[in-house]
């Protein structure tokens, strides 16, 4: 997916409207839809809907929607091959902060999955820190960010969600945050297998997206984020996973596109 040099951090630009026609004609759905403009306030999916509030940035609405397209038409390939259905989440693009059946969240929060109502609530703020504040610039980048999401999606229709949250209750603060690690891990190696097949069927992935998607996920590695908002690391608390852990884990799914290569919770060493 090539990205064009000039254009401005967080915007998808000339280059990148090429990129969502290529993907509406890939993936199946009506380009117009995007290119128009008309997603403010109203709701749009491929194949279904997906909530994308009113007074968000056109531009990040527009990729975020071509994003979301792609990972159903992966993953409805991928659960097709196992005689499965894939249920296509709901993307909600907010800003401040937002209600889900998981709760209010304020932006802080960053992006989340609710299983509660199969929906990826992605700030837009976020996905522009990835630029401003994290030094991960780049429309691959945001892409990640939307895949492991996703990828929590597959977790929930996969039974891994429940089966771990019925180990919370039984488990200390840090032996869950293990297992939360575990979690998160899987979810970026889920991102990675996504990468895999948008580049086997459309051959638009460069290495230098690829590298874009490894910093972001180097970027919100628990360490670095500890590091740069107090200055030091406690790796007992981490629930995400360190830089090193969330690079080398979406690499692995990037590079088999198997997600039986994704078992974060099987390996000794993650």
């Amino acid at each position: 997916m090539p990205m064009g040099g000039g254009r401005r951090a967080g915007g998808i630009g000339g280059l990148g409207l090429i990129v969502i026609v290529v993907l509406a004609l890939i993936f199946g759905f009506d380009p117009s839809q995007l290119l128009q403009g008309n997603l403010g306030g109203s709701t749009y999916r491929p194949g279904g809907d997906s909530m994308i509030q009113s007074g968000s940035d056109d531009e990040l609405k527009e990729f975020s929607a071509a994003v979301l397209a792609s990972t159903e038409d992966v993953w409805s390939g991928i659960f097709q091959q196992s005689g499965t259905e894939y249920r296509e989440p709901t993307l909600v693009l907010f800003s401040g902060g937002v209600q889900s059946a998981c709760g209010f969240a304020q932006a802080a929060v960053g992006p989340f999955y609710c299983p509660g109502d199969s929906k990826l609530y992605v700030d837009l703020d976020f996905l522009q820190q990835l630029t401003r504040q994290l030094n991960a610039p780049g429309d691959f980048a945001q892409a990640y960010v939307i895949a492991h999401e996703v990828g929590h999606h597959v977790q929930n229709l996969t039974g891994v969600m429940q089966e771990t949250q019925a180990m919370h209750e039984q488990m200390s603060e840090v032996e869950w945050n293990t297992v939360s690690v575990k979690i998160e891990l899987q979810a970026d190696c889920f991102a990675g297998v996504w990468a895999n097949h948008v580049n086997s069927d459309t051959q638009m992935i460069e290495p230098g997206d690829i590298e874009e998607a490894i910093n972001a996920a180097s970027a919100v590695g628990d360490d670095a984020i500890q590091q740069q908002s107090q200055g030091y690391v406690r790796p007992e608390t981490f629930t995400h996973g360190s830089a090193a852990q969330r690079t080398r884990w979406f690499e692995t799914g990037y590079r088999s596109g198997d997600i039986e290569d994704c078992d974060t919770f099987s390996v000794k060493t993650l």
